[in-house]
């Protein structure tokens, strides 16, 4: 194992849905870490790629609309041309719609699902052909504390990061003989768009904050960490594993 063992200099990643939040908060800190990033995604990301590069690092931008699986197989050559390989893929894109189950449209159902699960795994599909002919590489997966719980009001979104934890599990089962490590991080309640709503709401944000032993939202960096250990040598054991990053709430 190299002497230091969290150290991802020489590396590739390729975050999806970097633009802002979770993402741009992996994409800096795997860039910090020593990574050159590639960030893919439907809204381009100027502002983390001027934080990449204040980094030291190289950054492509590639503009993409992960709703559809077309895009997949473009965004990993381009990455692989763009910046000479390809070591770490982060499946971060992701929608949420909210919604009475009784009244949750099949539009909603649709579009957060082909995002959430399903460009997920053709994403982890085009990478992983990439990765298992070179013999390694990474693939963390953003999960969710409704992996593990049921939410409201949210139901393709809950079924898609139920789906999430298992992909990353099958994945891992086939893979990890390979030399590929896939691995997920379920985050807690972070203060990004996709809570915006939650926290506007002043009886939902008390009663999220009052189980939260950790006492406070987390924030995009408070994944960082996480994300560059299953990013590095230092994760070459971890498979299929799921890991909370939610400030206690599991423990709950």
């Amino acid at each position: 194992m190299a002497s230091n063992p969290f150290s991802l200099e020489g590396k590739v990643a390729l975050v999806t849905g970097a633009n802002t939040g979770l993402g741009q908060g992996i994409a800096l800190a795997l860039a910090a870490a020593g990574a050159d990033i590639a960030a893919a995604g439907i809204v381009p990301a100027d502002e983390t790629g001027e934080k990449v590069k204040a980094l030291g690092r190289r950054f492509l931008n590639i503009e993409a609309n992960l709703i559809s699986i077309e895009p997949v197989e473009r965004i990993v050559a381009e990455t692989v041309a763009g910046l000479g390989g390809l070591d770490i893929l982060v499946n971060n894109a992701g929608l949420i719609r909210r919604a009475d189950a009784v009244d949750f449209s099949e539009k909603d159902w649709d579009d957060v699902m082909n995002v959430n699960i399903k460009s997920a795994f053709f994403m982890s599909q085009a990478a992983g052909k990439h990765f298992i002919a070179q013999g390694r590489g990474k693939i963390i997966n953003i999960a969710s504390m409704l992996s593990f719980q049921g939410g409201i009001r949210v139901p393709s979104y809950t079924a898609s990061k139920s789906g999430i934890a298992g992909i990353t599990r099958l994945l891992a089962n086939e893979w990890a003989a390979k030399g590929v490590n896939i691995n997920a991080i379920a985050p807690g309640y972070m203060a990004t768009d996709n809570t915006a709503q939650l926290r506007a709401d002043e009886d939902r944000n008390k009663a999220i904050l009052d189980r939260i032993p950790a006492a406070r939202w987390g924030e995009p960096a408070d994944l960082g960490g996480t994300a560059v250990f299953l990013s590095s040598a230092a994760s070459d054991y971890v498979n299929g594993a799921v890991i909370p990053v939610d400030g206690g709430w599991l423990a709950r």
